[in-house]
């Protein structure tokens, strides 16, 4: 059976004109022995989606949220009360459910999750942390923990916590990636990359040490600016990643830049599906 990883929903089109799209990503994952959500965007548009590309959510045996923000998570509530009967496990990392904002001057906007670990134990699911490494499927890999190699890449001081009555930044501990072990080579699912794109895959590449294959999903290099996107995309080529899928938070400049630099790149938009034969 070959492995195909959809994405469900993101911020743009692609051929696909009846897809809904928004501010957000959900990727569907499915292997010969598992059934995956990695995200579930921010609202029940994914459902829809899913239902116009003749994918069967009713199967999902595993769930994995990135982080806590509702552009990633919101989307999770509908599934579970779409699908009462469906048995999974929810995957997330340490401090999902810490209380996330956005600083801007005086004010503070909630970007949290709509559910907490209440929500979870009234509807029955099981839930587990990801330590580090974590196999949640044959050859189906959480990771978090990532290492801090790539100095350049700095989280916004407006992305802050609200813990204990005071005001911490918020240095994305939470942040969980997908690994799918291929016969090409790793396969890397990412939802914003808030500790940073490299550090990030130079994590990859020491606990697994294989080549990275393809990476597809949110960069978080929407607020970079043109020498640290240039010197990514460079990184990306010299990792000889073969297939490249950046969306969502990337920002369209970076995207757009990835296009024209590399023949590996597609733009990664609702509807796209990455298909890989045996």
């Amino acid at each position: 059976m070959a492995t195909e990883i959809t994405t469900l929903i993101e911020n743009t089109l692609g051929e696909h004109l009846g897809l809904h799209t928004e501010h957000g990503l959900s990727f569907l994952v499915e292997t010969e022995d598992s059934t995956i959500i990695f995200d579930s965007g921010q609202s029940d548009a994914f459902l829809e989606n899913a239902t116009k590309l003749h994918k069967d959510l009713s199967k999902v045996n595993h769930v994995v949220l990135s982080h806590g923000h509702y552009d990633h998570s919101g989307g999770f509530r509908s599934f579970v009360e779409t699908f009462p009967a469906s048995k999974f496990t929810l995957w997330t990392g340490k401090g999902f459910f810490e209380g996330k904002y956005a600083k801007f001057n005086a004010s503070y906007q909630y970007l949290g999750n709509d559910f907490d670990e209440t929500y979870l134990l009234k509807h029955h699911i099981p839930h587990q942390t990801v330590l580090e490494k974590q196999e949640i499927a044959k050859g189906v890999w959480a990771v978090t923990k990532f290492d801090k190699v790539h100095l350049q890449e700095t989280i916004h001081p407006r992305f802050v916590l609200h813990q204990n009555g005071e005001w911490i930044k918020d240095d994305f501990s939470d942040e969980v990636l997908l690994v799918l072990e291929s016969a090409k080579g790793l396969i890397v699912l990412v939802g914003c990359a808030h500790p940073g794109i490299l550090n990030m895959l130079s994590t990859v590449k020491r606990l697994f040490n294989q080549n990275i294959y393809a990476l597809l999903g949110g960069t978080h290099l929407v607020e970079a600016d043109e020498v640290r996107v240039k010197d990514t995309i460079r990184q990306f080529s010299e990792e000889r990643i073969e297939v490249l899928g950046i969306s969502h938070c990337s920002g369209m400049p970076s995207i757009e830049l990835a296009t024209k630099a590399s023949h590996i790149h597609f733009h990664n938009c609702t509807g796209s599906s990455l298909i890989l034969e045996g």
